[in-house]
């Protein structure tokens, strides 16, 4: 696997993230029923608003998951926990698989966000609120350092808000497993 970043267009890639929002493994991202519109709109406010940004992920060039980050200060976070400088938030969509899942590679592509965020000067703490029924990004969140914090009322969700430090991200870091590449036909994928 080799992740790369790139800024999303909100026009350009909309029917892609569209294709990917709308799959019932999407449902906590909030928009299985959103039109090409839609995506196309709430993409489009992201990428305007100066405090939140949307960046497509590449796994070899191709498309493979869709990262945001933000300023908790500017978003309904900063009314429920003292932000603290150096506090970047993030959100995560890993795409669906074009072939057979690969397993580990969710923890990879999330490894990939949290080293890019961490290089960041000036980052010392990622903050994520995954909706509270929402148990397998949160094992995630806990497997790659995350703490959680309690939940919160966000506008659009009962949130289980959690932190994760520089330091506890590297110690995590070093007991991920190797992603194995399935092979079909004697050809790696």
């Amino acid at each position: 696997m080799t992740f790369t970043f790139r800024c999303l267009d909100p026009q350009a890639d909309a029917p892609l993230l569209r294709s990917w929002v709308i799959q019932p493994y999407a449902s906590f991202w909030g928009m299985l029923s959103a039109s090409l519109e839609d995506v196309v709109e709430e993409y489009t406010k992201i990428q305007a608003s100066g405090h939140h940004h949307a960046l497509l992920g590449l796994d070899h060039g191709v498309p493979a998951f869709l990262t945001e980050e933000y300023l908790p200060a500017s978003s309904p976070l900063g009314a429920v926990y003292p932000v603290l400088p150096g506090d970047v938030g993030m959100h995560l969509l890993v795409a669906p698989p074009s072939v057979a899942p690969v397993r580990g590679y969710t923890a990879a592509v999330m490894d990939a966000v949290l080293a890019r965020l961490f290089s960041r000067p000036g980052v010392d703490r990622v903050v994520v609120e995954p909706d509270a029924g929402n148990t397998r990004i949160q094992a995630l969140n806990a497997r790659l350092g995350f703490q959680p914090a309690g939940v919160v009322n966000l506008p659009d969700k009962d949130a289980l808000l959690s932190f994760c430090s520089r330091d506890r991200y590297l110690a995590a870091r070093t007991s991920l497993p190797p992603v194995r590449t399935p092979m079909i036909q004697g050809a790696q994928l």
